[in-house]
């Protein structure tokens, strides 16, 4: 089943279940699909590598606001934005450990031929999209950081 259509499952599993939480998560990721889909310019169908890197910015949004939240002594609000962000990772594929990742950075450094820093944004380019959903972009930025540098 194609992800767009698993997360319209869930809606609906969701307003059964009168699962708040889940409800909102799944929402925002479907009205983020039909913004992708009505966006002046776009032309094509949306896949489910977009839909990965749609959810990951808005989990990516939810933990800052968690920590807006936090910061400001509201941990009540940060307790919904937390769980909405837990409720959308179930979509992403399980992610590499630290482990993991390095080893794959290894393996695309030594393919470019990347020496220096300097060569970071090649290395950036491979990786980004070859890590698409199994790695954030600051995790693989500081692993590429830590072995050109």
């Amino acid at each position: 089943m194609a992800l767009e259509q698993q997360i319209q499952e869930d809606i609906k599993a969701a307003m059964k279940a009168k699962d708040a939480v889940a409800m909102a998560a799944v929402r925002a990721v479907k009205n983020e699909i039909l913004l992708f889909k009505t966006a002046e310019g776009s032309s094509k169908d949306v896949d489910d590598s977009d839909i990965l890197k749609m959810i990951q910015k808005l989990i990516k949004q939810r933990k800052e606001t968690a920590q807006v939240y936090i910061d400001n002594n509201r941990p009540e609000l940060a307790e919904n934005e937390l769980a909405e962000a837990a409720v959308m990772e179930r979509y992403l594929p399980k992610q590499l450990s630290p482990e993991e990742l390095e080893a794959r950075i290894k393996e695309i450094v030594s393919e470019v031929g990347a020496t220096t820093i300097k060569d970071m944004g090649k290395v950036m380019g491979v990786a980004s999209k070859r890590l698409a959903g199994l790695a954030d972009g600051r995790s693989i930025s500081a692993a590429v950081k830590a072995l050109l540098g």
